[in-house]
């Protein structure tokens, strides 16, 4: 087990590479998030390391999107729900079923996300979509998922309640007219919670100190969502997250370990991205363009730090 939870650390090490946010301290503060997140979702699906034990069939809820007004077109970031169909692949091959909660102007991106899944051959697809009309009460959808067994919920790069209960944007500025926030969702229990960000304007980020925080980022103070996780994950990009979620789940449990080394697929990966690009239309967070990047990196920066992860499950293997 300790070789095992010391490769999970590692994994979390990898993705915890700053881009020029200067996160470096957020990433010490959440150190062991990865671990944590793992051993949660490890559960919902038996108990951790258990050959003999079969995915449950718990239900595991995503929320993400995160709108940017000023893109062309404006549009949902890349950053998000790319990662989201991604788990959502992974968690459905090993039995979990999953279901997605965003608002109207952020569904386009993840329904062409989910439908990269759908649109290869031999992939799992039919996930979920519960759609908040902005402004819009979340109480129908809090119902459904208590209704369908949601056990645990993952907030991947998905815009949170500031302390002035704004939502703002990684240069300071007040989107909320164009998000509803989801924080009372995330909250709403009886599930566990997981959180992936990658500048502490994102749900989950409550889990770290505001002053922190406003100290190391531009507008930080303003921006620091205030919306705790159980499990938080900082990486320098919210989409490595996944990767990590996924390398890590492989880790822990050694009957999945194939099966999700299959979904960190290079292939797959890309042809998500594409897609959601294409048919959501979706924009790059940081340069605003409808690019082939996420986080002003470009696919290739992104398969490296797969290639990482992958190899990393290799040698634990080995």
């Amino acid at each position: 087990m300790g070789d095992r939870l010391a490769l999970i650390d590692a994994i979390e090490a990898v993705i915890q590479q700053d881009v020029g946010r200067n996160i470096t301290p957020l990433f010490s503060a959440a150190r062991g998030g990865l671990r944590g997140a793992v051993a949660a979702l490890a559960e919902v699906g038996g108990a951790l390391g258990d050959r003999s034990t079969d995915a449950s069939g718990g239900t595991i809820g995503l929320i993400t999107g995160f709108y940017v007004p000023g893109g062309t077109p404006p549009a949902a970031e890349t950053d998000g729900p790319v990662g989201m169909a991604l788990l959502a692949h992974g968690l459905r091959r090993v039995g979990m079923s999953c279901r997605v909660c965003t608002d109207e102007l952020c569904a386009p991106a993840c329904r062409a996300a989910l439908s990269g899944i759908v649109d290869i051959p031999g992939r799992i697809g039919n996930v979920p979509v519960d759609v908040v009309p902005l402004g819009g009460s979340l109480d129908d959808v809090i119902a459904t998922w208590r209704a369908d067994g949601v056990r645990l919920v993952v907030a991947i790069e998905r815009c949170g309640r500031t302390a002035d209960g704004t939502a703002r944007n990684m240069r300071g500025d007040d989107i909320g007219a164009h998000t509803t926030l989801l924080d009372d969702l995330f909250l709403a229990g009886p599930w566990n919670t997981i959180a992936i960000g990658d500048g502490g304007n994102e749900i989950g980020m409550g889990a770290l100190p505001r002053s922190l925080i406003g100290a190391h980022i531009a507008h930080g103070e303003a921006i620091a969502c205030v919306t705790p996780a159980t499990h938080l994950i900082v990486a320098g990009v919210s989409h490595w997250g996944a990767y990590a979620l996924l390398g890590g789940l492989a880790v822990a449990r050694s009957d999945w370990r194939g099966t999700l080394l299959d979904c960190l697929d290079p292939e797959l990966d890309r042809h998500i991205l594409e897609v959601t690009i294409r048919d959501g239309p979706a924009v790059d967070g940081v340069t605003r363009q409808q690019t082939r990047t996420i986080d002003s990196l470009d696919c290739a920066a992104h398969q490296r730090m797969l290639g990482v992860i992958r190899a990393l499950v290799h040698e634990f293997e080995a």
